[in-house]
């Protein structure tokens, strides 16, 4: 429930700040998702098989945590620095999501395993259990 408050609290952002059509908010979300993961929402829906479903539904808890990073900096940097307009939102965007994927690579490179899996959360048995 945190990530979507984190997510609503974002998009009211970038609508404050100058984003205004649909393609504005993808192409601000496709920054953070590049900059934390490497690869946009699309190839995430791609990596992970899915079709029209709800990608972070099918994250795990690393993926979802850091996607609440990338967006919860970005907010930050916003509000911070008064951004106003698509360009510096999509620059924001960038850094916001860089923080997330800093810390992604130190994890992954502790954990000496990718974060970014095409694994799906509901399909797992772990998710299959805690829904019984």
């Amino acid at each position: 429930m945190r990530g979507i408050a984190i997510r609503e609290e974002l998009t009211d952002e970038w609508q404050k700040r100058g984003a205004k059509e649909d393609k504005d908010y993808e192409i601000l979300t496709a920054e953070i998702s590049k900059a934390a993961f490497g690869i946009t929402p699309i190839e995430y829906h791609k990596l992970k098989g899915l079709r029209r479903e709800n990608l972070r539904d099918h994250m795990d808890d690393f993926e979802l945590i850091f996607t609440m990073l990338g967006e919860r900096a970005t907010t930050e940097i916003h509000r911070n620095e008064n951004s106003q307009g698509i360009p510096k939102l999509k620059s924001d965007a960038g850094t916001g999501g860089k923080i997330a994927g800093d810390a992604r690579k130190a994890l992954e490179k502790r954990l000496g395993r990718s974060i970014v899996s095409s694994k799906n959360y509901l399909k797992s048995p772990q998710s299959l259990e805690k829904l019984k």
